[in-house]
């Protein structure tokens, strides 16, 4: 695996995981905690969203659904 795609693949799963300690967070919040730009959260946001992972309840806002994730190191 490419360096780069696996510090993408680290940096979805942190946020992921932000997002699951903090219960609904916004876009800002996660642009300002990773030190990213919004254009890359949103990506990375897109991710988590297609693998129903995270929805968005109201524009500008994340949480985690339901789905069961096994998280590994």
């Amino acid at each position: 695996m490419k360096p780069s795609t696996n510090r993408m693949l680290n940096r979805i799963k942190c946020i992921y995981m932000f997002i699951c300690k903090n219960g609904t967070v916004s876009t800002q919040q996660l642009v300002e905690e990773f030190g990213i730009t919004p254009r890359t959260i949103q990506r990375d946001l897109n991710v988590l969203a297609y693998n129903d992972l995270v929805i968005s309840p109201s524009r500008g806002k994340w949480t985690t659904t339901q789905k069961k994730v096994k998280m590994t190191s």
